[in-house]
């Protein structure tokens, strides 16, 4: 680690002489020499940082892996989350530095940014909860804290309150057009990162022995981790390309239900999973988090187990929730429905076997629901895999019968049409869904929804995360039928309420 401190000689004097010192290089990063600075002008600089950091370039020494490198922009979650209609539940840690700077005083130089805005963020992954309190009921949440400082072109000392791995913070709404931009760290220690799609898993297990900070960092095309090197030293040493590929396998399954492979549409922004030490599993604005121990551990970081089980479905069922449509896919009532699309079509393509089937949920559904003297919606009903069957059978039909792609042709449409409702107008949303289908399939599938309870009528009131008092009236209902009938499409070949697995 380069030695760095504005006590001596004054923060006015070091910072003059840095800035000073940067007409010896290229741009304001002071990442690369100009031609013709040589070992015999070392003797001109003033700042003995910047001094160290050129002898370092001129005899090999000083990193150019991780120290300066250049960070693209990315679409931001929000703006990435209107576009596709989802959440804004991507990573916001997208630009891995692998520089990890301890707490202090730090230099930061940054290269031309074009008028962007660029930040440092660094989170504390391994925060926990204050000794003696109950995790779960930690003062200070469950989620992610982390300082950000903003960056400015050329040179930065910044104040780190707590050392940590550092990313760098890029996301523009024009992300295609935005520059690189070069950020340099000749202060703090290199830790690494793992990139799948350039190592090998020798690079893997160098990094782990070689790690300075308790968290190594890891990406594919769709995912992120930050897991702790204890762990990966345990479960993934030998295996971290094969972790991070089954990571993006269950994603691109994702990306392939809701339509975005087959639209062409799937993000460059990838989805983080990480570390905590409050509750065993949940899914937040930073992303899916895991307990850090060694039960949950093992479920996350061994490649074996992620994608069986258990570990899978989890994953999936979080992972689903950020891919949610809202509202159109996620009106009250689906909160813990739809999201679960996702887990049964990941899981059964990494070759487990269906959870509504294992849980008898078909049986179980027909007799709750379509059964029920008086007839009841779908949402009036509690169990939340059995209002899943309807949703699940439909794609379970139209892949028997060659249309695997009939959610991601839905989705495409509801992406290109606006939302029908919000709040407690959402259920409007629940027609147009019917609506869809059934253009999407070019079927008359009336019967199949109303037998299900989509065109119950009446005042209904939906508990999921928060209260949804819906008004269904017969007009809806009358409306949705009339223009269905309107195409003049088939009904389909059997009935579609008794598919399963």
């Amino acid at each position: 680690m380069l030695a760095w401190s504005l006590v001596a000689g004054g923060a006015e004097g070091k910072i003059e002489a840095l800035k000073s010192d940067l007409n010896f290089f290229t741009d304001a990063s002071g990442s690369q020499l100009k031609a013709g600075v040589n070992s015999n002008r070392l003797a001109a600089f003033k700042s003995e940082l910047l001094k160290t950091v050129a002898a370092g370039l001129l005899d090999g020494s000083h990193d150019r892996t991780y120290r300066a490198a250049g960070y693209a922009a990315f679409p931001s979650p929000r703006e990435l989350g209107k576009t596709l209609k989802l959440g804004d539940g991507f990573s916001r840690y997208e630009n891995i530095t692998g520089m990890h700077l301890e707490a202090g005083e730090h230099v930061v130089l940054v290269g031309p940014t074009s008028g962007r805005k660029l930040s440092l963020l660094i989170p504390d992954w391994m925060r926990k909860p204050p000794e003696g309190i109950e995790p779960t009921k930690d003062p200070n949440g469950w989620g992610l804290h982390k300082q950000e400082v903003e960056l400015q072109e050329g040179v930065n000392v910044i104040q780190v309150k707590k050392g940590g791995n550092v990313y760098v913070s890029y996301f523009d709404d024009d992300a295609g057009h935005a520059p690189k931009v070069v950020v340099h760290f000749p202060t703090g220690r290199v830790n690494g990162f793992f990139d799948a799609s350039k190592q090998t898993n020798e690079d893997w297990d160098r990094l782990l022995d070689q790690a300075v900070s308790p968290i190594m960092d890891a990406r594919g095309k769709h995912i992120q981790v930050a897991y702790p090197v204890e762990w990966f030293k345990v479960y993934t040493r030998g295996k971290g390309v094969e972790l991070i590929r089954n990571y993006d396998a269950m994603l691109n399954h994702h990306y392939t239900l809701m339509g975005l492979v087959k639209y062409d549409k799937v993000p460059r922004n990838r989805i983080l999973a990480r570390v905590n030490f409050n509750y065993y599993m949940f899914r937040d604005g930073d992303g899916v988090a895991y307990l850090g121990n060694k039960g949950t551990m093992r479920m996350v970081a061994d490649p074996a187990v992620v994608i069986a089980g258990d570990p899978c479905w989890g994953f999936s069922h979080e992972v689903g929730h950020v891919l949610q449509m809202r509202p159109q896919m996620n009106w009250g009532g689906l909160g813990e429905v739809s999201n679960n699309l996702f887990s049964l079509y990941t899981v059964g393509k990494m070759g487990n076997p269906s959870r509504l089937k294992a849980q008898k949920n078909y049986a179980s559904a027909r007799e709750n629901i379509i059964g029920a003297n008086p007839q009841k919606s779908y949402l009036a009903e509690k169990d939340v895999f059995n209002r899943l069957v309807p949703f699940w059978q439909l794609h379970l039909y139209f892949s028997k019968n060659g249309r695997p792609d009939f959610y991601a042709d839905v989705m495409e449409e509801m992406r290109r049409r606006p939302d029908a409702g919000k709040g407690n107008d959402a259920i409007r949303n629940q027609f147009e869904f019917v609506r869809i289908c059934c253009d999407v399939a070019r079927l008359d599938l009336t019967d199949f929804f109303a037998r299900w309870g989509f065109f119950w009528v009446g005042e209904l009131e939906v508990n999921d995360y928060g209260k949804y008092r819906y008004t269904i009236t017969q007009d809806m209902v009358d409306e949705t039928r009339a223009a269905i009938a309107a195409k003049k499409y088939p009904q389909p070949r059997e009935d579609i309420t008794l598919v399963e697995e």
